[in-house]
């Protein structure tokens, strides 16, 4: 499966922090993020990310083309709901194409960590029929 992950600056911390607890599970299958919060994932954790740029250099952007061409099979967007900086991507850009087009989608800890079981468990295998 094609992962999608990204994260404001404030829950950065806290997708590593995902990464490294889901390692076993992220590292069967192809993980896409934008460019800090990959790298800070790909260094820590020592997890393989196709980066894109930064979010607010035009990542969030090319995470939506992903989304948008059906190239995206599940996505994590750890978002600061309280205080997002004025140049962090908009999640709900994010969050509304994967409405569309029927992407799971997780915008906290605790859906991501659903997401991520149902992942390992295999409950989402019939997304790839679609393809």
């Amino acid at each position: 499966m094609n992962i999608g992950l990204m994260a404001h600056d404030s829950k950065k911390e806290l997708m590593v922090n995902f990464c490294i607890a889901y390692k076993n599970i992220l590292s069967r299958h192809s993980v896409y993020a934008t460019g800090t919060s990959g790298q800070q994932i790909e260094d820590i954790s020592e997890i393989e990310v196709f980066k894109f740029l930064p979010g607010h250099l035009g990542g969030d952007r090319q995470m939506a083309a992903q989304i948008e061409c059906n190239q995206i099979d599940a996505m994590i967007f750890l978002r600061d709901a309280v205080r997002p900086a004025d140049h962090e991507p908009d999640p709900a850009h994010i969050v509304r194409l994967c409405d569309q087009i029927n992407i799971p989608v997780a915008t906290n800890l605790a859906s991501a960590e659903l997401l991520i079981i149902a992942i390992a468990r295999g409950d989402l295998d019939w997304r790839n029929s679609y393809k």
